[in-house]
C-alpha cells in the first residue's frame, strides 16, 4: 500500500441530546433527505417543518430518553467503540500499513465532508467508505454516496475513494449473526421461533427497483440455513412504518401480536439490519414490541442485541478492509 489511507465507517446518526429541540433538528434534517422521503418537495417541505417535526419530535424525544446511556446515545457511544475496536484489529494485522479508522454520519455529526476535510489535510490519499447497512437500500447506502459526490463536486484535488454497497451476502458476517444467537440462546434459553426484523421501506421503492427486500431475504434465509432451523421456527420481517404508504411485509408488530393470539408462548428477535443498537432496537424492539408481544398472550420475549463492537463482527469490517485496500496480512 503506497498511499496512506483512512477507512470511514458511516452509520445514520443520532440527536446530540434526547430532547424536543435536539431530536427535532436531526429529524428535519433526515427526513428532508429525497431518498429518505420521496414526495414533492413544495409539499413534503412545508409539512414536515410545520407539522411533523413539531409533533414528532416530542414524542420521539420520550422514546430516546427510555434508552439514553449516562454518556450519551447509544448509537453514538458504539460507534466509537467500532471504530477503536477496528482501529485495534487492523493494527494487530497490517501493522505499519494498518489504515486510519475514524466515523462519520449521513445526518448530524461527524459528517461524512467534514471527515473527508480533516483526512486530506493530514495527507490522506485513498478511503474506503463503508455504510454500515449490511442490505443496500437507496434510503439509507445510497445517501452516503450522493454525500461523497456533492463532495466530489465542491473540490479540484479528490482522493481515491472505493466505497462497500453492501455485506449482506459475506459467509463471515452471516457466521457473526449466527454465532450471536447461539451464544444468546446458551445463556437466556431458547424461544419457539425466531423473529428476524429489518428496518422497513416503502413497498413503492422495492417496486422502482431498490434491491433491500431481497438482500433481507437472503440475509434471513441465510442466517436460518447456518441456525439449522425448520421453516416453522423463523420468519422475516419488517419494522418501524411511517407514514400511510403500505411498507415491506410482514409487520413486525402485527407478527408478535398473531403469534401471541395463536399461542406462541416465547420469541427471539433478532434484527440484521442493524449494526449497532439504536432507538429502534433498544425502544421499539426490546421495549415496545416485547410489551405488545406479552400483552398479546405471550409468556417470554427476549431481544438479541445487534452486532455492536463484538470481535466477530470487527473481524468481518477487518477482512473487507483488507480486501478494499489490498493489503496482504502479515
Amino acid at each position: 500500500m503506497s498511499k496512506k489511507a483512512a477507512i470511514v465507517l458511516v452509520n445514520l446518526g443520532t440527536p446530540e441530546a434526547p430532547t424536543p429541540k435536539a431530536v427535532g433538528k436531526f429529524l428535519k434534517a433526515f427526513l428532508s433527505d429525497p431518498r429518505v422521503v420521496e414526495a414533492p418537495r413544495w409539499f413534503w417541505l412545508p409539512l414536515l417543518r410545520g407539522v411533523i417535526v413539531p409533533v414528532r419530535s416530542r414524542k420521539a424525544a420520550k422514546a430516546y430518553q427510555k434508552i439514553w446511556w449516562p454518556d450519551g446515545s447509544p448509537l453514538k457511544l458504539i460507534s466509537q467503540q467500532q471504530v477503536s475496536a477496528l482501529q485495534e484489529s487492523l493494527q494487530k494485522k497490517l501493522g505499519e500499513q494498518a489504515p486510519l479508522v475514524v466515523e462519520a454520519c449521513t445526518y448530524g455529526e461527524p459528517s461524512i465532508a467534514g471527515q473527508i476535510d480533516k483526512l486530506v489535510a493530514e495527507g490522506i490519499e485513498k478511503l474506503v467508505v463503508i455504510p454500515l447497512y449490511p442490505q443496500y437500500s437507496c434510503s439509507t447506502t445510497a445517501p452516503v454516496w450522493d454525500q461523497l459526490a456533492r463532495y466530489i463536486l465542491g473540490k479540484r484535488d479528490i482522493p481515491d475513494i472505493g466505497f462497500v454497497k453492501s455485506f449482506y451476502q459475506r459467509d463471515d458476517y452471516i457466521e457473526a449473526l449466527a454465532d450471536s444467537v447461539r451464544k444468546h440462546w446458551q445463556e437466556n434459553g431458547r424461544g419457539e421461533k425466531l423473529l428476524m426484523t429489518f428496518h422497513g421501506v416503502p413497498k413503492e421503492y422495492v417496486e422502482k427497483g431498490d434491491p433491500y427486500r431481497k438482500h433481507c431475504e437472503a440475509t434471513a434465509n441465510a442466517l436460518a440455513s447456518v441456525l439449522e432451523l425448520e421453516p416453522s421456527q423463523w420468519l422475516c420481517s419488517f419494522q418501524s412504518r411511517f407514514g400511510p404508504k403500505e411498507w415491506l411485509k410482514p409487520y413486525t408488530d402485527e407478527t408478535l401480536e398473531k403469534w401471541a393470539q395463536e399461542g406462541v408462548k416465547s420469541v427471539d428477535v433478532i434484527s440484521p439490519a442493524f449494526t449497532a443498537d439504536c432507538l429502534e432496537t433498544l425502544e421499539e424492539l426490546k421495549i415496545e414490541n416485547r410489551h405488545l408481544f406479552l400483552e398479546s398472550g405471550g409468556e417470554s420475549y427476549s431481544y438479541i442485541p445487534c452486532l455492536n463492537s463484538g470481535e466477530n463482527f470487527i473481524n468481518v469490517l477487518a477482512e473487507i478492509v483488507c480486501e478494499k485496500i489490498s493489503v496482504q496480512k502479515p
